[in-house]
């Protein structure tokens, strides 16, 4: 690989956004003034001859048509009201009624309450999204029981972390949009790519708390008051899963069956959620003004990081970025596969330091080109568009997922951590999510080894006219 002098600017931009990550600068602000730094160094560059990036602060004028085209999208629109959505369900009481009725349900099994808080945990993802709010709520709900019915730590802290990161994974996840965005695929075809590995995640999840128990059942003891489930206790939680159920199969149903497009159904998702929350009387004026406040100020941050990253993917660009990245990858000699692997750990790792919005606004158009051209045989079964880029973009989805639990620095056990009981160590939490990070990179390794569980349902439910 020749090396050019600029290739230095684009080492040097990297090393100064991470280093500037851990000032505690917002994001967005860092990349946005990183991006406009080195337009101004690599101009000085270019007068004093080292350099031929080309770039000037009017090179920044580019931006203006970039930043329209952000504000104007209309699959971006999605992304408030899927917000929206998860915080309303969140404010509606809906989990809590979950919670208690699958208690119940699963009373007289071993581990039972872990098996709810997990199908809990995959209802929460599928209608929130946002990973925070999935771990601290299952948290404040569940962790407090779960003690109190003597389940082992880790075994409890575990299942919750675990069980929250699934927002990621399973639609309609707001960093499923984005990737569609990013990367120019279609989002409905990584929405219907996204539910076979988030119901192989969730069916692992369950699978391991079984066994587990079976063999070690003084891990999970049952209630004290436990007693036998009878056909009230049937009605009952069917009666507090359906509504939010419901909600799930209206928003997906109406998009898989195209009916509605990714943001019209995120509109109905709003209303439904506002509905929902009338039903369990949770609704009223400073609820709905305590969400939307709330959706704005996630929304806002998304976006702001959307503007500094496009400022920042300009000047790298300018600089080499994407030839440097390419011909590094290209140069390793690993193969097709190789490369694929190389990615997901490099990735995994970026995981521990950065957001996954970072990762994904950032990192992944800068490695599009590369996978693009990949001699990778992925099919598509004449339907999916892309479908070498659906498939990657799974992959990363499901690595950044493991990347939240992985300790040191997994987010998720930070999320955590910060509503447990004094009693609840972090190394407690650390043991616990160790057997799911397992569970996780088995599915992975299964999504690798078998691209068709990403691209065979987008297949079968658009079929070509």
């Amino acid at each position: 690989m020749h090396f050019l002098p600029e290739y230095y600017l684009v080492i040097a931009m990297f090393v100064t956004f991470i280093a500037l990550i851990f000032t505690g600068y917002p994001v967005a602000w860092v990349l946005a003034g990183t991006g406009i730094l080195f337009a101004g160094v690599g101009y000085i560059t270019d007068i004093l001859d080292w350099t031929f990036t080309g770039l000037s602060y009017n090179t920044l004028g580019l931006l203006t048509g970039r930043l329209y085209g952000i504000m104007y999208n209309w699959v971006l629109v999605a992304l408030p009201m899927f917000i929206f959505m998860g915080l309303m369900l969140d404010k509606s009481g809906v989990a809590e009624q979950m919670m208690k009725s699958m208690q119940r349900l699963f009373g007289n099994v071993k581990g039972g309450l872990a098996v709810a808080v997990t199908l809990i945990g995959i209802i929460l993802a599928a209608s929130t999204g946002i990973i925070g709010a999935s771990v601290v709520l299952l948290g404040v709900m569940s962790l407090p029981i779960m003690l109190k019915q003597n389940y082992a730590k880790p075994l409890a802290l575990g299942t919750i972390a675990a069980s929250g990161t699934l927002g990621i994974l399973i639609p309609p996840s707001i960093m499923l949009v984005i990737m569609g965005d990013v990367l120019g695929i279609s989002v409905l075809d990584l929405f219907m790519g996204a539910v076979f590995p988030g119901l192989i995640l969730g069916i692992l999840y369950i699978v391991y708390i079984l066994v587990y128990c079976k063999i070690y059942p003084e891990k999970a003891p049952l209630a004290a008051d436990h007693s036998e489930v009878n056909l009230r206790d049937v009605v009952l939680a069917l009666y507090d899963i359906i509504p939010p159920a419901g909600l799930i199969l209206l928003v997906l149903g109406s998009i898989f069956m195209g009916i509605a497009t990714v943001t019209e159904a995120s509109g109905v998702g709003a209303l439904g959620a506002v509905v929902i929350a009338v039903l369990y009387k949770r609704f009223n004026w400073n609820v709905l003004k305590d969400v939307v406040i709330n959706t704005m100020n996630t929304a806002a941050y998304i976006f702001a990081i959307f503007v500094g990253a496009t400022i920042f993917a300009l000047v790298l660009r300018e600089c080499g970025g994407d030839q440097l990245i390419e011909s590094g990858l290209t140069g390793l000699g690993l193969g097709p596969n190789g490369i694929i692997i190389f990615v997901l750990v490099l990735v995994f790792f970026l995981g521990f330091f950065l957001d996954w919005i970072e990762i994904t606004l950032i990192i992944l158009p800068l490695l599009a080109p590369v996978i693009s051209v990949l001699d990778l045989q992925i099919n598509g079964f004449g339907v999916v568009d892309f479908p070498k880029l659906t498939w990657f973009a799974l992959l990363v989805a499901v690595t950044l997922q493991t990347s939240f639990l992985t300790p040191p620095v997994g987010f998720a056990l930070f999320y955590l951590k910060g509503v447990c009981p004094p009693g609840v160590k972090l190394t407690d939490i650390y043991r616990g999510v160790i057997p799911f990070i397992v569970l996780q990179l088995i599915a992975l390794v299964l999504v690798f080894l078998f691209p068709e569980l990403v691209t065979w349902l987008p297949s079968k439910v658009f079929k070509p006219l």
